[in-house]
C-alpha cells in the first residue's frame, strides 16, 4: 500500500529535489555521487567524512566569479584567493587547497610552524603570499619575522595594533612588506560598537603618516577589513565596504606601494536546501563599488584579494549517526537518540545555534513526522529540533523493529567543528570522536575512500585523564 506522506515528497514540494550534491540512489541518500549507505556498511557509524574534490570546485567558483566580475567593467587589478587555516588546519585539507594554486592566511603563532612544515614537503614556495591576521603574541611576531629573514618574500604582516610594527622595525632583516587592518563597526543590534580586531578607522590615516610612510624599511602592500556577519546584500555591508575602499583611496593617494584591498572572508555556504544567495550578483556588485570608488578618487584600482575558510572547506564535510532509539516523552515531543554528542562533534549547533543541512540516509519512502534529535551526553542543551527555514525538523517515521535503523546526516560541516570540539582529547561525558574517513579521486578519476582516523578508544581517553 502507497504511503501518503512519503518524507521523499515533503523534500521535494519544499525544495524541488535532487539538487546540487544530494540524490537518491535505490532509496538511499547519494551526496556528491557517494552512496553514503556503502560507508555505512563499510565503517559503521558514528562517521564522519571528508569529500576532497568539493575544495577545489570551490576554490575555482570563486575564482571564476571574481574574474568574471573583474573582466565585464574592465577592472584593471588582479584577484587573489587565499585559504584562511583556521577554519581546518588538517594535511589533507591544505594539501588539497594548495592545488589550485591558493595563497594562505594565518592567524596564530603554530600557523608558522605549519607554513614550515609544508613549504619543507614542498607543498608551497617561498613566494607563495602568507597573510599574517590576528593579535600577535610573542611567538607569533617572532616566527613572523623569522619567516620573512629566511626568505619567505611574500609574507604580509597585518597590522592589528598601531605598536606591532616596532618589533617588525627591531627584528625583521631589510624591507618589510606590511598590511593594516582596519577595524569595522558592529552590526546595530551587537553588544558592541566595533571590533576588537584591527586599527580604528579614525586612526590609520596617522599610523600610515607616522609609522610607515617615511620609513624605508617598510612597503605597506595591503589594506585589510572584515565583517563579522560575512557578505550579505545589506545596507550595513555595503556601508562597512564603502568606508574601508574611501579610507584606500586617501591612503593610496600618498603610498605608491600600497596595491591591495583585502575584503576578509564570509562569503556563505548552504546551510539548507532552500538557501539562497546570489554569487555572482554580489561579486560583480563589490567589484564595481571598488572600481568606482577608486574613479571618484582618482586612483588605480587594487587587487582584490579575499580570505575564504569556510567558503573553501565547509560544505566538503558530513557527519552520520544512526538512531539508536525512538522516546515519545509527552503526547507531543517525540524524540529521536543518536549514537553520538552533538554538542562534541557539531559544536556549532550548540554554541552558536548554527543550523546545517540534515537529511535521512534512509526510508526516503516512509510517512514523516515532527521530532527532537537527542545526544548521547547527559547535558540538556545536547539536542537539535529546528531547521533554518523553520522552528522544527521532520524525518522518516520508522519502526523500531525494522531490520535497518534510521540513518542521519549532518552535511556542508567541514568548517570549524573539529577544531572548536578539539581532534580526540577529552570529550563532554567521555563520548569518543566518531572515526573520520576521507573521500577522494584517484588518477583514474575513480572515487576512493580511506579511514583517516578510527573511532576514538577509551585507553586514549584514560591516558590522557591520567590513568
Amino acid at each position: 500500500m502507497a504511503v501518503p506522506n512519503r518524507y521523499f515528497d515533503l523534500i521535494d514540494q519544499t525544495f524541488y529535489f535532487p539538487q546540487e550534491g544530494f540524490d537518491i540512489e535505490d532509496g538511499y541518500l547519494v551526496f556528491n555521487g557517494v552512496p553514503l549507505i556503502y560507508l555505512i556498511r563499510k565503517y559503521g557509524t558514528p562517521l564522519k567524512l571528508t569529500y576532497l574534490p568539493k575544495i577545489g570546485s570551490q576554490v575555482k567558483k570563486a575564482r571564476n566569479l571574481f574574474t568574471r566580475a573583474m573582466k565585464s567593467v574592465g577592472y584593471r587589478g588582479k584577484y587573489y584567493y587565499c585559504y584562511c587555516t583556521k577554519s581546518s588546519h588538517f594535511s589533507y585539507v591544505l594539501n588539497e587547497v594548495l592545488k589550485h594554486d591558493v595563497h594562505i592566511e594565518t592567524s596564530s603563532a603554530f600557523d608558522i610552524d605549519l607554513i614550515r612544515r609544508l613549504h619543507k614537503k614542498g607543498r608551497l614556495s617561498t613566494d607563495t603570499i602568507i597573510v599574517c591576521n590576528g593579535f600577535k603574541t610573542e611567538g607569533y611576531l617572532e616566527r613572523i619575522a623569522a619567516l620573512i629573514n629566511d626568505g619567505f618574500e611574500n609574507v604580509i604582516p597585518i597590522c592589528d595594533n598601531m605598536g606591532e610594527i616596532d618589533y617588525y622595525e627591531q627584528h625583521v632583516k631589510g624591507k618589510c612588506k606590511i598590511g593594516i587592518r582596519v577595524a569595522t563597526e558592529e552590526e546595530p543590534n551587537f553588544e558592541f560598537y566595533t571590533s576588537r580586531l584591527g586599527i580604528r578607522n579614525a586612526d590609520v590615516s596617522r599610523f600610515f603618516h607616522e609609522k610607515i610612510k617615511d620609513n624605508p624599511k617598510f612597503e605597506l602592500k595591503m589594506l585589510h577589513f572584515f565583517v563579522d556577519t560575512g557578505i550579505k546584500d545589506t545596507l550595513y555591508y555595503w556601508g562597512e565596504l564603502k568606508k574601508a575602499i574611501k579610507l584606500y583611496g586617501e591612503i593610496k593617494q600618498h603610498s605608491k606601494s600600497l596595491n591591495a584591498i583585502n575584503i576578509g572572508g564570509g562569503m556563505p555556504i548552504r546551510n539548507s536546501l532552500g538557501f539562497e544567495f546570489d554569487y555572482k550578483y554580489m561579486v560583480k556588485e563589490i567589484v564595481n563599488l571598488i572600481l568606482q570608488a577608486c574613479e571618484e578618487d582618482e586612483v588605480p584600482e587594487p587587487d582584490i584579494f579575499t580570505e575564504f575558510g569556510k567558503y573553501t572547506v565547509g560544505e566538503s564535510g558530513a557527519a552520520i549517526f544512526s538512531v539508536l532509539a525512538q522516546k515519545l516523552q509527552n503526547d507531543s515531543e517525540m524524540w529521536y537518540m543518536i549514537d553520538n554528542s552533538l554538542m562534541t562533534t557539531l559544536p556549532d549547533t550548540w554554541g552558536i545555534s548554527e543550523r546545517f543541512i540534515l537529511l535521512p540516509i534512509n526510508k526516503w519512502q516512509s510517512d514523516y513526522r515532527r521530532v527532537n534529535i537527542g545526544g548521547l551526553s547527559c547535558d540538556n542543551s545536547d539536542y537539535y529540533n529546528s531547521e533554518i527555514h523553520e522552528g522544527q525538523v521532520y524525518l522518516p517515521a520508522y519502526d523500531s523493529n525494522d531490520a535497518e535503523p534510521l540513518y542521519l546526516g549532518f552535511f556542508h560541516t567541514g568548517a570549524y567543528q573539529d577544531s572548536i570540539s578539539g581532534y580526540g582529547g577529552i570529550k563532554h561525558c567521555l563520548i569518543p570522536s566518531p572515526k573520520h574517513v576521507i573521500i577522494y579521486k584517484n588518477s583514474q578519476g575513480n572515487i576512493v575512500d580511506k579511514l583517516y582516523q578510527p573511532e576514538q578508544t577509551a585507553e586514549e581517553m584514560l591516558k590522557i585523564l591520567g590513568y
